[in-house]
């Protein structure tokens, strides 16, 4: 059965407090039956809120589209979000107010054009403009990370900023990108692109198709995250985390003690 607009609306406002607040919810799946349609109608929801506190939405992010986020998590299918003007972080830095995070790195597409619905590898390669070393930090509202892929649907896709990292050379094949990351300069694990469903350009056909369904789309300016490469890293005080990218290009998030 799905929810009533009365719940939908009132598990937004609980989600967003809670950010708001640094509280933690227990899962929605515990005390309800939760469908992924109506999880990305609460999502809608949290973003309304998000918008009139005055975020912009500069793009998307996509979540679990690698078997190591994917065993890491307990999930089985990708799902995505929006990515916010609030979200953006240009230096290493994460703001203490998050209750906890987690880091991934991560292959950012920046779009030079709008992508058609249903498009192809080829039709994506030519719309984006840049790619860029990223790393993502989530910070999901439910409690001890236990949610299933609706109550982080919900909590759109756990999604809380992003450092965007240097371009990555256009050469580049994206798909053979190496990424090595690190948490005080101890190695914690190696992702390649190919991770985020086989290459990033396909993860972000993925995405297109997906948001066509809404009746929404991706757009020249956008900042697309395709997805984390390895498993996520919890991020706690006088941590720095970080991730090489083809062994030249670095980026870094830190939460000072």
């Amino acid at each position: 059965m799905s929810l009533d607009q009365q719940d939908l609306h009132a598990w937004a406002d609980r989600i967003h407090e809670a950010h708001q607040s640094s509280l933690l919810l227990q899962p929605i799946s515990d005390q309800v039956e939760l469908s992924l349609a109506d999880a990305y109608n609460i999502q809608s929801l949290l973003t309304e809120r998000r918008l009139a506190a005055g975020a912009s939405r500069i793009g998307w992010k996509l979540g679990y589209t690698s078997d190591a986020m994917r065993h890491q998590m307990g999930v089985t299918e990708p799902n995505l979000g929006p990515l916010l003007s609030s979200m953006l972080l240009i230096s290493g830095p994460v703001p203490s107010t998050f209750t906890q995070p987690r880091v991934e790195p991560e292959i950012a597409l920046r779009m030079a054009a709008d992508l058609p619905p249903q498009c192809s590898f080829s039709e994506a390669a030519d719309a984006v403009g840049a790619a860029h070393a990223a790393l993502e930090i989530v910070d999901s509202v439910w409690a001890d990370y236990r949610f299933t892929l609706p109550d982080n649907t919900a909590d759109g896709s756990s999604a809380a900023a992003v450092v965007l990292g240097p371009e990555l050379a256009p050469t580049d094949d994206l798909g053979s990108v190496e990424v090595d990351f690190f948490r005080n300069d101890v190695k914690l694990g190696t992702g390649h692109g190919r991770d985020a469903m086989g290459h990033p350009l396909t993860a972000l056909c993925w995405l297109s198709g997906e948001l066509s369904r809404h009746n929404r789309f991706v757009r020249a300016g956008d900042i697309v995250l395709t997805g984390g490469l390895t498993s996520a890293a919890r991020l706690t005080l006088g941590d720095t985390l970080r991730a090489t990218f083809n062994s030249n290009v670095e980026v870094v998030a830190s939460l000072p003690a």
